[in-house]
């Protein structure tokens, strides 16, 4: 980016900040149509560090920080989960860390940039680590605590430092989204076949695939028993009921290449204009009630019994987030879980 080009986005970016203020800066890169992490590099209060995409070894140098803040968005849910990294594990391009407190799935195929992110005001906000896309879009970020190690924090920068941190960077354009196919289609018969012959909830995901069908289009399909729409501000009185009865239940919010996942009650909820949020001391999570296009009760089969979910989607069609009973491989759905989501069925 010419020092011109930067000075006029500065500039974009300053005239919006003016009109809209408090506005983050996913949200603004969204309204400038720039990526993310282009306006990050021109953040006038921060200090960015571009770190080389060693991604095995550098999410490995997570565990030495402690804890931290780990955080996943899309457009219209943000999650946030204090705790620290436990042990990764990477099969391919897919990368796990499972444990109680921080639970991801990362999809590190879509993963292209990181940087270290250094605020000038340490007072106002705390260091974070930053992982984009080819396009340049946030799918990760690990924000600093006051319980960080920010000992091992520093020598993971220093370690995964790029030699070429000032030269530009060309950020791809956003893909673009492929068309869903017609409903006609789609093979309806083949589709209730395979989930009612689903064996383990991540067999769907292939089911979907194999079909060529999108997964708001499939709910659609497949038979109200299997997946029924449910009324508007349906996540919003099933995060109520599970705080009020004390169901801990399981939150995923993602995007292409992350999955964040908090497993455990929610207990403080609180709505701020569009947004209804978690306010736990351990996690965080923002919903844009107003980007929820449509919500379903969903049942697929499982080895261990029916699985019952709520999935949010927006108006694109894409997954805002979507909600579980506690549960482990090998366990049956909790009862006190059906019961809530068959009220939200009735409701």
């Amino acid at each position: 980016m010419t020092e011109a080009v930067s000075n006029a986005l500065s500039d974009r970016w300053a005239a919006l900040a003016k009109v809209k203020p408090g506005l983050r800066i996913y949200d603004a890169a969204e309204q400038l149509d720039v990526a993310e992490a282009r306006l990050l590099r021109i953040d006038p209060n921060v200090r960015t560090v571009r770190l080389r995409p060693d991604w095995a070894n550098l999410l490995a140098g997570l565990e030495a920080l402690g804890a931290v803040m780990a955080l996943t968005r899309n457009r219209h849910a943000v999650h946030e989960r204090h705790g620290a990294y436990p042990n990764l594990s990477i099969s391919g391009a897919m990368g796990l860390f499972v444990g109680e407190e921080i639970d991801l799935r990362l999809f590190l195929s879509q993963w292209r940039h990181a940087y270290a992110v250094f605020p000038n005001d340490v007072q106002a906000r705390r260091p974070s680590l930053q992982f984009f896309d080819a396009a340049g879009r946030a799918v990760h970020k690990i924000h600093a605590t006051p319980e960080t190690n920010m000992q091992a924090w520093r020598a993971l920068v220093d370690a995964f430092a790029d030699n070429d941190a000032d030269a530009d960077v060309d950020f791809a354009p956003p893909p673009v989204r492929q068309p869903v196919r017609a409903d006609a289609q789609i093979d309806a018969a083949a589709l209730r076949a395979g989930w009612e012959s689903l064996k383990d909830t991540h067999d769907f995901f292939g089911l979907l695939k194999r079909l060529g069908a999108e997964r708001l289009q499939a709910m659609r399909l497949v038979g109200e028993d299997l997946a029924r729409p449910l009324a508007a501000g349906a996540v919003r009185r099933l995060l109520e009921a599970s705080a009020t009865w004390g169901v801990p239940i399981m939150v995923f919010v993602g995007n292409a290449g992350c999955i964040q996942i908090h497993t455990g009650p929610v207990v403080r909820l609180k709505a701020t204009g569009d947004w209804f949020n978690v306010m736990d001391p351990a996690f965080n999570l923002h919903l844009r009630e107003t980007g929820i296009a449509s919500t379903w009760l969903v049942r697929k089969p499982t080895v261990d019994g029916v699985v019952t979910s709520v999935e949010a989607f927006d108006d694109a069609g894409e997954t805002v987030a979507m909600l579980f009973g506690k549960r482990k491989p090998g366990e049956s759905e909790r009862g006190d879980w059906r019961t809530l989501t068959a009220a939200l069925a009735e409701s």
